[in-house]
């Protein structure tokens, strides 16, 4: 049970992580958040199985973690509020070719940031934008003006 415990505060404390490292760092991971992903893996199963090397204590770490998982998504599923919460919502960085600050800042986003994601889906300028969304997958989407 001791084993089940540790999985479960691990669990929250990764997606507590995951949260403040931010979508778009997830979206297109770099040197350095590999290595924070890597040695994460790496520290949480030390913490979580301690000095239990059996194969039931890897499985019951490894359960507990799947059940964790497949629960958090059933419950985003069903719940606005917790997916808000879990997942984040999307927000608004570029409004009729202006960029909304306070949303790129609380992103860590810069002007050039979305300009060359816009470039690698065509969009020569700012400008030529109506609506770019930073989706809670950590990706960008863009709606272009009209006319």
């Amino acid at each position: 049970m001791d084993i089940v415990l540790r999985a479960l505060v691990a669990y929250a404390f990764i997606i507590f992580i995951l949260r403040i490292v931010g979508r778009r760092e997830l979206s297109s991971l770099g040197a350095n958040d590999l290595v924070l992903l890597v040695v994460l893996g790496d520290l949480v199963q030390n913490g979580v199985t301690q000095s239990d090397d059996s194969v039931t204590g890897i499985l019951l770490a490894i359960s507990t973690f799947a059940l964790l998982a497949v629960a958090t998504s059933f419950i985003t599923f069903k719940s606005r509020r917790a997916q808000r919460v879990i997942e984040g919502e999307p927000l608004i960085l570029v409004q009729d070719g202006k960029p909304v600050e306070k949303n790129m800042r609380a992103e860590r986003l810069t002007v050039d940031d979305v300009a060359e994601e816009a470039r690698g889906q065509g969009i020569e300028t700012l400008d030529e934008i109506k609506w770019c969304v930073l989706e809670s997958s950590g990706s960008m989407s863009f709606i272009k003006q009209s006319g």
